[in-house]
């Protein structure tokens, strides 16, 4: 079985909050302003008034992340949604536009669309867990239509669990013929899901796909939140280990190195095993004099990008582990280090994800 792991970063719309815009000069300046009034105990009513201008001007407006309107990518049609949540159809190709509204997503370039389909076809696995998918329809319609392009057959099961946020940050699974999803099980405001697969001979994989949030300005609370996501993971693994089972896989994005004291309950009262410490794994090294530095919160000498995305395995699979590699040739090198990328890849727009794909190969 060839397993992999991938925050793919959506495949053709992103939410724009999830979108990295360096703040100009006067939005810097809007802050400063608006800070200092908000210490003020007493203001007046010009004051006030400023107030609600830097609000506006800096996007502080009470908006409603649950979607009004849907707009379709196949033949442009536009519904809105209802009190009673009916769809109204309210436009289309065949009758003029009566309104506009503003998209919360921004389009994903096409070659960025394809660096993702030519990346999951080279690595072809039997098992994709994947992080930060839009939607289902998307991923069925990447799945069918993009993935061909690169030599790569669909695969046969496709499935995406909705989560409770609206930004498009849900994670999927895809199958090949002969693999079968027996279960899945979810766990509220835990940001990880449980799926119990069956192998063509047979056997039993438990995996759990995770997607930890990134850690925000309030660095103690994410560092708490993201402690008690991963202590429930591990209580669940341990859980797992006491019924008797034993093929089980723990992978997704992390969102922090190693040996932050957030991810102890994994590393340290476990006995999960990293997929990137066997001795199989490969992966292209950095150019130059990168290839024999070994950067702190690396994933290993000569691989010098911060480490976000896992694999990690029980002891019973490490020892069925064949083979294992990262490939990052669909992601935009910064000043430093450099690597080798697609010929394809020519800027960072056409960057596959900010993330490598991790995968592995067992003997079940």
């Amino acid at each position: 079985m060839k397993i992999a792991t991938f925050n793919i970063q959506n495949l053709f719309h992103r939410d724009k909050n999830l979108i990295q815009v360096h703040a100009s000069k006067n939005l810097k300046d809007w802050i400063s302003e608006l800070d200092n009034l908000m210490t003020i105990k007493s203001n007046t009513e010009d004051q006030r008034d400023r107030i609600k201008e830097l609000s506006f001007l800096i996007g502080f407006e009470k908006t409603i992340d649950k979607p009004y309107a849907v707009l379709r990518r196949r033949a442009g049609h536009l519904y809105l949604k209802g009190i009673d949540h009916s769809l109204v159809h309210k436009a289309s190709y065949l009758n003029y536009w009566n309104g506009w509204i503003t998209l919360q997503t921004t389009p994903i370039p096409y070659a960025a669309v394809e660096h993702k389909a030519r990346l999951i076809a080279d690595i072809n696995a039997d098992v994709l867990l994947l992080q930060e998918v839009e939607d289902r329809g998307s991923l069925e319609e990447f799945n069918h239509e993009i993935l061909p392009k690169f030599y790569c057959e669909p695969y046969t099961q496709c499935i995406v669990v909705q989560s409770n946020k609206y930004n498009g940050l849900e994670m999927g699974i895809l199958l090949r013929q002969g693999y079968n999803l027996l279960g899945i099980k979810t766990h509220q405001d835990q940001n990880f899901i449980q799926y119990d697969i069956e192998t063509p001979k047979g056997k039993i994989v438990h995996i759990i796909n995770l997607h930890l949030d990134k850690p925000t300005t309030d660095l103690n609370q994410s560092h708490f939140d993201r402690k008690l996501q991963t202590n429930q993971v591990a209580n669940i693994y341990n859980e797992l280990l006491v019924k008797g089972l034993k093929n089980i896989i723990i992978t997704g994005t992390l969102q922090v190195p190693s040996y932050c004291d957030s991810l102890s309950p994994l590393f340290k009262n476990t006995t999960l095993k990293e997929v990137t410490k066997h001795l199989s794994f490969e992966v292209v090294c950095d150019h130059g004099a990168d290839r024999s530095y070994y950067r702190l919160g690396a994933y290993r000498k000569g691989v010098n990008i911060k480490q976000k995305d896992y694999m990690l395995v029980s002891p019973n699979l490490w020892k069925s582990l064949k083979d294992s590699g990262m490939n990052r040739k669909a992601m935009w090198p910064p000043h430093r280090p450099h690597w080798t990328v697609y010929p394809s890849l020519k800027h960072k727009g056409q960057a596959a994800s900010e993330h490598p794909i991790i995968w592995a190969k067992l003997k079940l």
